[in-house]
Formats: structure tokens, C-alpha cells, sequence
């Protein structure tokens, strides 16, 4: 661990605006992990979860950050050689602001920000003007990505059909000035320009450039290249070169995958961020980060990532001997780097295959009576995750044992409940009442288990993040422990003679992912909402 890291800016990105807000004493405790492998920054990602002049509802009920809170957190930071980057968006990703009055008029469309409306300007100076007095930096990381429809919606009825293209520079332009106003150099990832650069497409091999648009990079503007997806180096060499050729010290963002459910990603994250950190030096990329977002919930803790976090800086300073790399982990964690790595649930780790499968978030809320992910069933997962709950449950987790216990009680419900819905429906289409009556028992367990994993979760999240944000975790658990005590009720309703049919039991479950007997297989995805029900959810 004596070698260097040779980025000038190496840290992570923690996404605080998917509800988990971290406490300040949280983030303390993280700013200390860091700095004790050598990274130097940290981003925090806040669309609107900070506090801004003059605007009261901005981050409203959302957890969001108090100046007061901001500059400890920038004080702390520094005494730890942490430089603290705010990340910010300016452009789109602001759906949480415009469902108030304040806002509401000043969108464009979906979640984008009405370009050339100046109340939207003055927001922005007021953005600016309140984190340059919480924070030391002069860098900030202003967004304007994922901006597709901009000039689709408000902008569209008030000015007509307008050069899209030309909206986004134009907008860019004011925010870049305002930005100079404060002394500040922002960067934006990259997406937007990159696609005017390559004729529309972003993730491409040897792209062709149009160095044309490199002139339209306002002088205070850095591009910042993201890739999480990618486990082939030349991908990452091929878009570095790229975006070089558009703006010299382009950064660059990875991902430690915190952002797919409750269960961390490790086994991934390490896969890609190998293969990128080592483009990256060779590139002479100066300025990286990795990136930890919480996309629909913010419900696995970043902490569950340290087996990661440990590798990257092992790797961004050249040591790539594993034996070597958990024997360090051991020596820093005084946990075993494999123990930690039972966090990792079963179904996740499937980085030799390419991509990133979340089986422990869309079983869990996977109706047990509706089940519309039972066509990926195989049978025997409910004592795969059986068998990782008696591993969790041995495991000392000293510092870290709250993790332990949540992914454990995770893995008793999904033990029950990943099954439990095929075992369901297939007798109650043969018409077997005595295999539905052995059944009884395994809904009475699982709804106990139910809130067993509830307890510890919560637990988990109040050990990190203030209270907002967790209404949306009582909404979701609650309503999971409500229908299947509901299911379990109707069950015995039927099988005691009560009731003549089950409807949802009726319904043939319909092959919706490409899942065939001889081809069931995890999946990737995590939306909560298209998840637990086919019909209308706000």
C-alpha cells in the first residue's frame, strides 16, 4: 500500500437526492474510510437536497442539507486532505422541485428546466452563490445531462420549433457565465455534447469526432465521461480518446454499484472499475470519480460497497495481486474480504456475464399471488438464499454488523418468498387443497420475516441517513407485509371452503422477460413501481 495514486482528484460520488440523505456524522465516518486509502475528494450529488438562498421550497421535507451542515461537512473534509465538490443539476433531473408553485411554471418538460425563462437564471446564481460560501472548492459538477426532450414541451409553445442544439449551448453559455461570475470551473457530463460531437450516439467504439464542436465547450467547462456498464477496456481507452479530442482533461466517472436494490454489487463494480482505472492511467486521465448512486429508493448502504471502494484504491495505485488485495483489506477492515463479500446476495455477482442482475429486489416485491417475475423461477433459489442467510448469520461484521443483519434477514424472506408464488399457483391449478393448506404456515413465516427484515433495515438506514426519505421505505415494506397478510387471509379463506376462487390464481402468468424453462435467468431491474403491480401507481 506504499504506492501512489496517480490521479490528481480520486474520490466518490454519493447520491443524496434518491431519498437516503446521509447524516452528517455518517458522512464524517465515510470522509475517514477514504481518506485512509488515499482518496481525496468527495461529490456529493444533490439535485435538490440542499439548502438555497431565497428559496424555501427548494429541497422541501427532502432532507435536504442547511448551510450550516454543508460547511462542517466542507471543515471536515479539508482537516481529512478531503476536497469536498459539490455535484448539482442545472438543466434536467429536477423532478422533485416542480410540484411546487415556486417551480412548477418554470419546467419545460418531463423533469428539464425551462431554458432562457431568467427565474431559472436566478435560481442558478442563487445555487451558485450559496455553495461557494459553504464550500472551498471553485470546481462543481452542474449536470445537464439526460436532457433528450429539451425544447419539447414549454419552450416549444412559447417560441415554436426551434434548433434544440442550439437551446442546450445557448443555456449552457448562461449557466457557464454565471458561473465565472462566483470563479467557478464546472463540469457536465458529457452526454449531451458528446452526441452533438458523434451524430447522436454516446457508448461507441472509435467514434468519429467533429472537432467543430469542441469550439462550442464554453473555456470554463470540463467534460466528464461517465461509464459504469462496461467491462471491455477498449471501450473505455476508444471514449477517453474521444473525449479528449473534444476537451483536453476530460474526467472521468465510474461506478460502485449501489443503486440496484438493497444488495451492494461489489463482484461488478470490481470487474469494471479494473478495466476502466487502468484506461484511465494510460490515458492520463487526471480527475476520477466513482460514482454511488440510488437510483428508486437509496436503499442499499454505501458502506456495503467497501470491498470496492478497497479495490479501486488498490488498483488506481497499481497493486493487482487479489491474494495481495484481501490480504490488505483484512489487515485495514479486520474483516475477511470473502466474509464481507456475502453481501453480494445470491443472483447479483453475475460480472462474468456481463451485466448487473437484482433478483433480491424484484423477488422481494414480486406479488406472491400476481406474480408477474414467477416465470423466472427455476426452483431450488429459495435455498440458495437459505444457504447464504445460515453463512450471514455466522459472520462477525464487528463495525459493520448491521449490514450483515439486514442482507441476512433479506435472505430469510427471500428463502420463503422467491418460490413461495410458483408453489402457489401450481396447486392451485391442479386443484390440490392439502398442498395449499402445507402452505399456510410458509405465509405465517413469511410475513414474520417479513418484518424481521423491516426492523433491520430500518435500523440500517437510521444508522446513515436522516428520517426523510424513509416514508417511502414504510410505504413499500408496510404495503408488502399489508398484501401478502392480505393473500395469506384469502388463502385459508379458500382452502377452508370460504371462498370459491382466488382470481389472481386463475391468471396464466405470461412469459414477459424472455425466461423459458431452459432459459430462466436473474434479471436487471429495478423499478419498484412496475414491479409490485400491473395497474396504476400514482
Amino acid at each position: 500500500m506504499e504506492n501512489k495514486i496517480p490521479f490528481k482528484r480520486f474520490g466518490t460520488m454519493i447520491d443524496m437526492s434518491r431519498n437516503a440523505v446521509m447524516t452528517v456524522p455518517a458522512l464524517k465516518r465515510w470522509i475517514d474510510v477514504c481518506a485512509s486509502l488515499g482518496y481525496n475528494a468527495l461529490y456529493l450529488y444533490t439535485e435538490d437536497t440542499y439548502e438555497v438562498q431565497n428559496n424555501p421550497c427548494f429541497g422541501y421535507l427532502r432532507g435536504r442539507y442547511s448551510e450550516a451542515e454543508m460547511k462542517e461537512i466542507d471543515d471536515y473534509g479539508y482537516s481529512k486532505g478531503i476536497e469536498v465538490i459539490p455535484c448539482i443539476q442545472t438543466l434536467a433531473h429536477m423532478n422533485c422541485i416542480v410540484r411546487w408553485p415556486d417551480y412548477c411554471y418554470h419546467k419545460d418538460i418531463d423533469d428539464i428546466m425551462l431554458a432562457g425563462d431568467e427565474f431559472i437564471y436566478k435560481l442558478i446564481d442563487d445555487m451558485f452563490a450559496t455553495l461557494t460560501r459553504c464550500f472551498r472548492t471553485r470546481k462543481i459538477n452542474i449536470g445537464m445531462d439526460e436532457a433528450h426532450n429539451i425544447g419539447r414541451g414549454k419552450y416549444l409553445d412559447e417560441h415554436g420549433n426551434c434548433n434544440r442544439t442550439e437551446i442546450f449551448l445557448e443555456h449552457l453559455n448562461k449557466v457557464s457565465e454565471i458561473a465565472k461570475k462566483y470563479d467557478l470551473t464546472v463540469g457536465i457530463w458529457s452526454d449531451m455534447f458528446f452526441r452533438l460531437a458523434t451524430g447522436g450516439n454516446y457508448y461507441v467504439s472509435d467514434a468519429g469526432i467533429d472537432t467543430g464542436v469542441a469550439a462550442k465547450i464554453p473555456d470554463n467547462v470540463d467534460l466528464v465521461y461517465w461509464d459504469y456498464y462496461s467491462t471491455d477496456k477498449k471501450r473505455y481507452d476508444s471514449m477517453l480518446r474521444a473525449h479528449n479530442q473534444l476537451k483536453k482533461g476530460s474526467w472521468f466517472a465510474g461506478g460502485l454499484w449501489c443503486w440496484m436494490g438493497p444488495a451492494p454489487h461489489n463482484a461488478y463494480s470490481m470487474n469494471a472499475t479494473e478495466k476502466a482505472l487502468r484506461s484511465c492511467r494510460e490515458n492520463g486521465v487526471t480527475d476520477v470519480m466513482l460514482t454511488m448512486w440510488g437510483d428508486n429508493g437509496g436503499e442499499c448502504s454505501r458502506f456495503a460497497l467497501l470491498p470496492s471502494l478497497f479495490y479501486a484504491s488498490e488498483i488506481a495505485k497499481g497493486i493487482t495481486s487479489m491474494p495481495q488485495i484481501k490480504a490488505d483489506f483484512q489487515a485495514w477492515c479486520g474483516i475477511s474480504f470473502d466474509k464481507f463479500m456475502l453481501l453480494d446476495l445470491p443472483g447479483t455477482p453475475e460480472y462474468d456475464k456481463g451485466w448487473v442482475k437484482n433478483p433480491d429486489k424484484y423477488m422481494l416485491y414480486n406479488d406472491v399471488f400476481a406474480g408477474m417475475f414467477d416465470c423466472t423461477v427455476k426452483g431450488g433459489e429459495g435455498e440458495t438464499f437459505a444457504s447464504c442467510a445460515r453463512k450471514l448469520r455466522r459472520a462477525d461484521g464487528k463495525e459493520y454488523q448491521t449490514l450483515f443483519d439486514t442482507m441476512q434477514k433479506l435472505c430469510e424472506v427471500l428463502a420463503i418468498k422467491y418460490e413461495i408464488g410458483v408453489k402457489t399457483r401450481t396447486a392451485y391449478k391442479a386443484g390440490d387443497k392439502a398442498a395449499l393448506a402445507a402452505l399456510i404456515p410458509e405465509y405465517k413465516k413469511l410475513i414474520k420475516k417479513l418484518e424481521e427484515y423491516y426492523k433491520a433495515f430500518k435500523k440500517q438506514w437510521y444508522e446513515e441517513n436522516k428520517a426523510f426519505g424513509f416514508e417511502v421505505q414504510d410505504i413499500r415494506l408496510g404495503g408488502l407485509i399489508r398484501r401478502v397478510t392480505n393473500c395469506y387471509e384469502r388463502l385459508i379463506d379458500y382452502v377452508d371452503g370460504k371462498s370459491d376462487k382466488i382470481e389472481e390464481l386463475e391468471e396464466t402468468i405470461l412469459d414477459m422477460f424472455d425466461t423459458a424453462p431452459d432459459n430462466r435467468h436473474p434479471l436487471h431491474y429495478n423499478w419498484w413501481g412496475l414491479t409490485v403491480s400491473p395497474g396504476v401507481i400514482g
